[in-house]
């Protein structure tokens, strides 16, 4: 460790430090811009009730970027995060709806479902030495089979598996424990679970990165793995349980996605492994790793979401948001690119 860290002179890493805090400021500053102009653009888009939409939608993706920033700052990648998700919810759905069981339980297999797979991600590639890339695309095309191959249990055809029978499981996501707190001055906004469980998971990922060995050597493999290796570091077991830690934040989203819909759709999760490592870049985790940022994370899953809401008002057609989210990705990335050669 001492080793993949001597590579960075004091004077170096003060720029570093101020360059992420300026990535940060910048990121902040857009979301906010985005956030007035979308309000002078459409009434509508303030709203208490909309505000709320746009905090439901950012939780889910929130969680799974959460994951993705461990494995992009090892300088990995993880395409298989949204159908995890998917394999996470229908897995939830089976214990609850089908064969009874309680929704604690129900809760705990389908986090479990997701750091199994991420488990295997970090295996085959630490293990077999599979790229990441191959490796996760691979567990991305599985992951989508199997859940669409388990909600065929019930009726012997793909459908949605549904939580009418435990109306408690979709409080975990529409509920609010902050009601009592939040009505008596906002009658009208009720900030949903949803959003106190992203910010719960966030403080988690962020103990984890920056005070735990975990966290330490994350950082140290995607500065420099060899350095790290030869420092006496078990490189292989620490980014197997990189991507299994990133597998549990999957595996959580599905869980909160299947409480939000009071279903599990098995044909949902493509797409929102490219949200989710979208909102990591835009936050200023690089993809070249050794460097990431669990607070730059959030407001860029905020920044994706804000985004994606108001040009959905506006009857801006999804294939153009798309366009724009690309366009946004890759001036992230290339932002990243100057601020590397500059430090």
């Amino acid at each position: 460790m001492a080793t993949a860290e001597t590579t960075f002179t004091p004077t170096r890493r003060q720029s570093i430090l101020r360059s992420n805090a300026a990535q940060k400021v910048l990121a902040f500053a857009a979301l906010i811009a985005i956030f007035v102009v979308f309000s002078i653009l459409s009434p509508f888009f303030r709203t208490p009730e909309n505000v709320i939409n746009i905090l439901l939608a950012t939780a889910v993706n929130g969680v799974l970027a959460l994951g993705v920033t461990f494995v992009i700052t090892t300088a990995g990648i993880d395409l298989s995060v949204g159908t995890v998700m998917t394999l996470s919810a229908v897995m939830t759905g089976l214990a609850i709806s089908i064969y009874g069981l309680p929704v604690p339980v129900g809760i705990l297999i389908g986090v479990l479902t997701g750091s199994t797979a991420g488990l295997i991600n970090g295996l085959v590639i630490s293990r077999m030495r599979v790229p990441p890339f191959i490796a996760t695309l691979g567990m991305m095309m599985m992951a989508r089979g199997l859940a669409l191959v388990l909600s065929t249990i019930e009726t012997g055809t793909v459908k949605p598996i549904y939580f009418n029978d435990t109306p408690v499981f979709r409080q975990i996501m529409m509920g609010s424990i902050l009601s009592p707190l939040i009505s008596p001055i906002a009658p009208n906004f009720n900030i949903p679970n949803a959003v106190v469980i992203l910010f719960a998971a966030a403080l988690i990922a962020a103990f984890i990165l920056s005070k735990t060995v975990l966290g330490r050597y994350t950082v140290a493999i995607g500065s420099n793995e060899e350095a790290t290796r030869l420092s006496g570091v078990n490189v292989a077991n620490w980014k197997t349980g990189v991507y299994a830690l990133g597998g549990t934040f999957s595996g959580l989203a599905g869980v909160m996605i299947a409480s939000r819909l009071n279903s599990a759709q098995p044909a949902l999760g493509v797409g929102y492994e490219l949200e989710a490592i979208a909102a990591v870049v835009i936050g200023g985790t690089s993809l070249s790793g050794g460097q990431g940022t669990i607070l730059g994370t959030i407001i860029g899953a905020f920044i994706i979401s804000t985004l994606t809401n108001g040009l959905r008002i506006m009857n801006v057609p999804q294939e153009w948001q798309f366009v724009v989210t690309g366009l946004i990705v890759i001036m992230a990335v290339y932002l990243d690119i100057l601020r590397r050669q500059r430090t």
